[in-house]
């Protein structure tokens, strides 16, 4: 065997730039004076760690292509290449703070800059068009965080400096829906209509008409924002991030009873569930960051998408990932479709 070694497996096999691979090897060269390296198409990446059997490495920016190929190199000398699928970057100079939306009657996406709580900013709401057109949407909107189409296909949006859900018509006109719902942020629809909301004080509000808001579970607090989430059992599944790396996602029935569903991640954020049943989380798991994939019964979890400052994600009907960091979009076309709850 040379002194590249041989690449055995790359976990995980999808990513963004900036995350974290572990490429697992062996008889993989790191001392001595020969240069070793880990490429990305030929690109350098970083390397954090490294062994004969294991090397953590950086995902490089700018790639041609999502599907891109890794090996090892050593005094000259590679290894046999595997491959990866990296996120094509769509969108950056964003400030997200939850999950983008995909507009149902075109498959354009809602994105956001929110900025720091009582800041206005000039713009705030973005349409990304599915040409990869990025228009402002005329709506003054202080600190926008959640976003959700209900299921006729209208845009509603959180508040959260004013403690408001807002409906957006035509891109162009707010409508105040609901009020008085403290920081208002996570938001999702039922499979009747129902908007649920989270206020990160911790109550998760249900209105069930025009400005007619009432309180439906209490959890926790969370140091920055709920996020919501319908499963395939028409159960709400809600994170509340804290300061814990053992942070759990709760599941509430439609009485408002809640449950832990699966513990054990670091600051939780967005959520969404594929057809199914399996719940994607921007998160960490041990140690590892960007999209933690959860089994339907909750027993298993993976680290599924690498990635740093993950705050969120959508899923396409063309079956791509849109994984949203705090200040850009990517997507990855992974052939995963989401639910008609989210």
């Amino acid at each position: 065997m040379n002194k590249a070694g041989r690449i055995i497996s790359i976990n995980p096999s999808h990513a963004i730039a900036g995350g974290e691979v572990l490429i697992n090897c062996e008889g993989f060269q790191v001392g001595g004076a020969d240069e070793y390296g880990c490429y990305f198409d030929g690109q350098a990446a970083r390397i954090v760690g490294a062994s004969e059997s294991r090397v953590m490495a950086i995902v490089p920016d700018d790639f041609d292509t999502t599907e891109v190929e890794i090996y090892l190199e050593n005094g000259g000398v590679r290894s046999i290449s595997k491959n990866i699928v990296v996120g094509k970057k769509l969108a950056d100079d964003l400030h997200i703070v939850a999950n983008p939306a995909v507009d149902p009657k075109d498959d354009s996406l809602i994105l956001t800059r929110s900025g720091s709580r009582g800041q206005q900013l000039p713009i705030t709401l973005f349409r990304l068009e599915k040409e990869g057109f990025l228009d402002e949407m005329s709506v003054e909107i202080m600190n926008p965080t959640g976003v959700a189409f209900d299921q006729t296909g209208q845009l509603y949006v959180t508040a959260r400096a004013d403690g408001e859900i807002c409906r957006i018509d035509h891109d162009t006109e707010i409508v105040p829906y609901a009020s008085e719902l403290g920081i208002a942020t996570g938001l999702a629809f039922d499979k009747n209509n129902v908007i649920f909301v989270g206020d990160r004080s911790g109550t998760i509000y249900r209105v069930e008409s025009f400005g007619n808001a009432e309180s439906f579970a209490i959890l926790e607090p969370s140091v920055s924002a709920y996020h919501l989430a319908f499963g395939n059992d028409e159960k709400l599944y809600v994170t509340a991030p804290g300061l814990s790396s053992f942070d759990a996602v709760y599941r509430i029935d439609k009485e408002g009873y809640d449950e832990i569903f699966y513990r054990g991640l670091g600051r939780p954020q967005g959520l969404a569930f594929d057809r199914d049943g399996n719940l994607y989380v921007a998160a960490c798991l041990q140690g590892r960051r960007g999209i933690v994939k959860i089994a339907p019964d909750g027993a298993a979890a993976e680290i599924f998408v690498a990635g740093m400052n993950v705050v969120g994600l959508c899923l396409t009907r063309q079956g791509e990932m849109i994984v949203a960091t705090n200040d850009a979009v990517y997507s990855l076309p992974l052939g995963i479709y989401g639910t008609l709850l989210n």
